[in-house]
């Protein structure tokens, strides 16, 4: 019977992006975890577009409507709110830009379930135009250089990540994460709007004790459009909140050695292999003097 099974609360994020938000929605409506409801978030989207989603999917999804574009944090936060508010077990979060396969949440639930210390639990990510192609399989991430990588990332799947794994965080394209962990770690960073903030929220879990996990089992696929074309925007924010992260979650030695290196290393070095791309300096430097003005990020929303 659902009722036997953990209650899930699917949080999805819409900003100007009805045709992926309705993809997802309707590949989520073929899952198979009978115990689920789905949030979305409409982030100020333009043109009525939460009006729309309302009137295509009535009933099956709870819409919560924002006047202005809270970023991901934001957004994310107000959906999680709901969720536990309403009796959720667990909160995944999904990215509107994806599609799932039908045992995906059925299978991170059981990875969940079966580790009493889970932080939070990711999904073998494919993209979506190389559908066998590794999107993500979770991440590693190092204070001392302000980077993250995502393991897997472009390797075409050959069965060698396959097994459950700990990871330093699970990757926010799609995130399980149970209520417990929420209780005891909090919600989202809204200092970083967008990027980073399951990293950062990743790393404060595990200073409580908890880990984030793999479930090989649970398969999805990301478009990434924006990863693949990024624009300024993202490149400042990226930038920004990676040695945002380093400052909230390192010692003043670590933030010294990932702005040096950044400056020194992966600056030129990206530039000198990729000339082209010389447009993105700018939004780099942006980022730079963001930090260099002295602003002190906030403690974390609690």
């Amino acid at each position: 019977m659902p009722e036997s099974q953990p209650l899930v609360f699917t949080v999805i994020l819409n900003w100007n992006g009805i045709a992926d938000t309705r993809e997802c929605l309707q590949s989520l409506q073929q899952a198979d975890y009978p115990n689920s409801r789905i949030i979305v978030v409409d982030n100020g989207s333009e043109c009525v577009e939460a009006a729309v989603l309302r009137a295509e999917f009535g009933g099956s999804v709870h819409l919560i409507e924002n006047e202005t574009n809270l970023g991901f944090a934001g957004g994310a936060n107000l959906g999680i709110r709901h969720a536990l508010a309403n009796g959720a077990d667990y909160v995944l979060l999904l990215n509107n830009d994806t599609t799932v396969d039908p045992g995906f949440l059925t299978a991170l639930v059981e990875v969940a379930r079966s580790r009493p210390d889970a932080a939070a639990l990711c999904a073998k990510a494919y993209y979506f135009a190389e559908p066998d192609v590794l999107y993500s399989t979770g991440g590693s991430v190092n204070l001392w250089t302000a980077t993250a990588k995502q393991i897997g990332n472009g390797q075409r799947d050959r069965g060698q990540f396959e097994r459950i794994a700990a990871r330093d965080y699970a990757d926010g394209v799609c995130m399980l994460i149970p209520r417990r962990a929420l209780e005891t770690v909090g919600l989202l960073d809204e200092d970083y709007f967008s990027y980073w903030e399951e990293t950062d929220w990743s790393v404060r879990a595990r200073d409580k004790g908890l880990r984030c996990y793999y479930a090989p089992s649970a398969k999805i696929w990301h478009k990434a459009a924006r990863v693949q074309s990024p624009t300024n925007e993202y490149n400042f924010l990226f930038r920004r909140n990676a040695l945002m992260f380093v400052r909230k979650r390192g010692t003043p030695l670590h933030v010294l050695t990932a702005l040096l290196t950044h400056v020194f290393f992966y600056g030129p070095r990206y530039f000198l292999i990729h000339p082209t791309k010389i447009a993105r300096a700018p939004a780099e430097l942006k980022a730079l003097f963001w930090h260099a003005s002295n602003q002190q990020p906030r403690r974390p929303l609690l």
